[in-house]
């Protein structure tokens, strides 16, 4: 299975995340994958929905993750009938106001942290991608970021804002990091990225100190940076460029970012009411491992 997901190129996390999901699925009945029948696969879905009470969302990525297995592995392809994706409804996301936003990020607990959500809610960015943003990516006399390798293995380019250099470059200024703008600790020998788990508990954690009561995630600043572009009467077909989104992929072709069209949007970052970054806290908070 490794070997195949290889060979179509999946990004280390679906490959990471496809295994994983296989493995639990065998070790759910003690049998190897191969070895166990619709029947078993049928138990399974239903165990995940009305016992672990995941998310239809979660149950999808297991279904996708088995349908890989017996099709692509095992060339079972009549299993495919037996794995149905699970009917989700869709929900309306929360949005974090601009003034949660600006809540947020005073919250934060040193210039590493308030870094960290600054780039997230002034690109839009996944947290996977802010954890590996390096210092090459920030192309400051263009005034653009550039997203190496993103979901799908795509490039992209972001408008650099401002008032996100400024920071970007206190943050520099203090840590001076060699090759990643987020650098961990835990290797002192070779500078490497901070996990997404930090990233994700840098968002709960600033949230909690700010009082915000959303369940605030690095995808609901992703997501509230988009909306709030739109608000401010940035296209629709640019906000889903800028963010990466896979269902425009045809059209991305024929529609390209220029420089001015990235500097032409008008971007909601300028717009918060923040302390000044000469009063954040130049500690530097060792990353929990996770």
């Amino acid at each position: 299975m490794l070997e195949e997901l290889e060979r179509r190129n999946y990004s280390q996390a679906t490959t990471r995340r496809y295994l994983r999901f296989v493995e639990r699925f065998a070790q759910h009945f003690g049998k190897s994958p191969d070895k166990l029948s619709p029947d078993h696969i049928r138990t399974y879905q239903a165990y995940l929905l009305k016992v672990r009470k995941l998310e239809p969302g979660s149950v999808e990525n297991h279904v996708a993750a088995l349908r890989f297995f017996f099709v692509h592995t095992l060339h079972r392809h009549e299993f495919r009938q037996f794995l149905p994706y699970p009917k989700t409804r869709r929900k309306l996301p929360k949005i974090l106001s601009r003034e949660e936003v600006a809540r947020l990020i005073d919250a934060s607990n040193s210039l590493f942290e308030r870094t960290l959500l600054m780039v997230l809610y002034g690109t839009g960015m996944r947290r996977s991608e802010v954890a590996r943003l390096k210092l090459a990516d920030i192309d400051s006399p263009r005034m653009v970021l550039h997203v190496v390798n993103g979901k799908g293995g795509k490039d992209r380019d972001l408008p650099l804002s401002p008032a996100l250099l400024e920071t970007l470059r206190a943050h520099w200024r203090w840590l001076k990091p060699r090759v990643y703008l987020f650098p961990s600790r835990l290797h002192r020998d070779r500078e490497q990225p901070i996990t997404d788990k930090i990233v994700w508990r840098a968002c709960t954690e600033a949230a909690k100190r700010a009082g915000i009561r959303k369940r605030v995630t690095p995808h609901l600043v992703r997501h509230s940076w988009a909306t709030h572009l739109l608000e401010a009467g940035t296209d629709l077909r640019t906000i889903q460029l800028l963010l990466g989104h896979e269902d425009l992929e045809v059209t991305a072709r024929y529609l390209h970012l220029s420089e001015q069209r990235l500097h032409q949007v008008a971007n909601p970052i300028e717009e918060l009411k923040l302390a000044s970054v000469d009063q954040c806290s130049r500690a530097y908070h060792r990353p929990r491992r996770s």
